[in-house]
């Protein structure tokens, strides 16, 4: 629990290191159980001064750019995977510095720039097994046209010198029996040529650190893989890493009446959730319900001037006034990564609870940051 009453600068996202490291003791069991590798995706999380702790457990990053595979070998300094579906050839020399591990999205960038690529490094091909279990499209790796993974009529079976993996992914935030199906498809179409291969990649989306997720069927699944095709096994889930970790604190700015009562706050959907809008999806409120829930029902709206910045309609057991606090929770994953300074915002400090509950400011933001991000 993260103690709001010591908030002092908002907006700001404070992460509690009690709860990190709850979440690393549920990923290293698997490990410990499995003996499979699991690697932070720095997609949806590169706090990096919260690494001293995540590298204790997992056995290093997985990137999809130049700046994250960096980023990961000069503060992780464990393991560096890389993935993207295609490589500048202004890049891909700089970048092998860094990567241990890179996975190509197609065969012709894998035969356009093998090359290239080190002896130290190995490289894996990321396949498409064509089975979805994402309802929503856009988060959906396996929708018709996908351009992320090689299909089973596109793969090169006699191509395969020099690759020593496969890499799949088709999930987000979803349970093992999603897994468990995803594997039958995959190895339908790819088993056989993972027979000649040192390791398997699961990719993300792996809920491994919820309170319902079955950790037992994952093992058993990691197991079976193991010991069918003798490979390595490595998992990257990124949302798990820090999921319910962390709140980011906001205050009211002002509150106005247009047929309902309407919340102004110093944050914004738009600049510093901006999941809300694409996802989308409705983030809990601690205290907070749906609207007629309490007696008190507001919409919340961003401190932007695009229209539609409302971060949506709750209700409170008690009136909102200018200064108020709102806490957002699970505000970890998929927030720092892509929030934005639209409008001249400032981006959110970004602070830390200690294990004594201190709670220390390790990033603000001002006018500088977003000078240099313009021309």
């Amino acid at each position: 629990m993260i103690t709001i009453d010591a908030v002092h600068t908002t907006p700001c996202y404070i992460l509690d290191e009690n709860a990190l490291r709850r979440n690393m003791e549920v990923l290293d069991a698997v490990q410990k159980r499995t003996e499979c590798k699991i690697l932070l995706a720095l997609k949806v999380f590169s706090m990096f001064s919260t690494f001293p702790i995540i590298r204790q457990f997992l056995c290093g990053v997985t990137a999809s750019s130049y700046n994250e595979a960096r980023l990961g070998y000069e503060e992780f300094g464990k393991e560096v995977h890389l993935y993207s579906p295609a490589y500048k050839e202004s890049e891909f020399k700089k970048v092998l510095h860094y990567c241990d591990y890179i996975v190509f999205n197609s065969f012709p960038q894998w035969n356009r720039f093998k090359p290239c690529v080190s002896k130290k490094v190995k490289c894996g091909i990321r396949v498409n097994p064509e089975h979805s279990e994402v309802a929503i499209d856009r988060y959906n790796p396996c929708v018709r046209y996908s351009r992320l993974g090689v299909t089973r009529t596109n793969f090169q079976e006699k191509d395969l010198t020099g690759i020593t993996g496969l890499h799949f992914h088709t999930l987000c935030e979803l349970n093992s029996d999603a897994l468990a199906r995803t594997l039958a498809a995959f190895e339908r179409k790819f088993g056989a040529f993972l027979r000649e291969m040192e390791w398997v990649n699961f990719g993300g989306g792996h809920h491994i650190t919820r309170k319902d997720y079955d950790i037992d069927r994952l093992c058993d699944l990691i197991h079976e893989v193991k010991n069918r095709y003798h490979v390595d096994v490595y998992l990257e889930p990124g949302e798990a890493v820090v999921l319910n970790t962390a709140v980011l604190v906001a205050s009211v700015l002002d509150v106005i009446s247009n047929e309902m009562e309407i919340a102004i706050l110093d944050t914004s959907a738009v600049t510093h959730m901006p999941d809300i809008l694409e996802a989308p999806y409705r983030p809990e409120i601690a205290g907070a319900g749906k609207p007629g829930e309490f007696e008190h029902t507001y919409r919340l709206g961003g401190l932007t001037c695009m229209a539609g910045d409302i971060i949506g309609d709750y209700s409170f057991p008690y009136p909102l006034t200018v200064g108020s606090k709102v806490v957002f929770l699970d505000q970890a994953h998929s927030t720092m990564v892509k929030n934005n300074t639209f409008n001249g915002v400032p981006l959110p400090a970004i602070a830390v609870q200690r294990t004594d509950r201190k709670i220390d400011i390790v990033r603000e933001f001002g006018y500088e940051d977003y000078k240099e991000r313009l021309s």
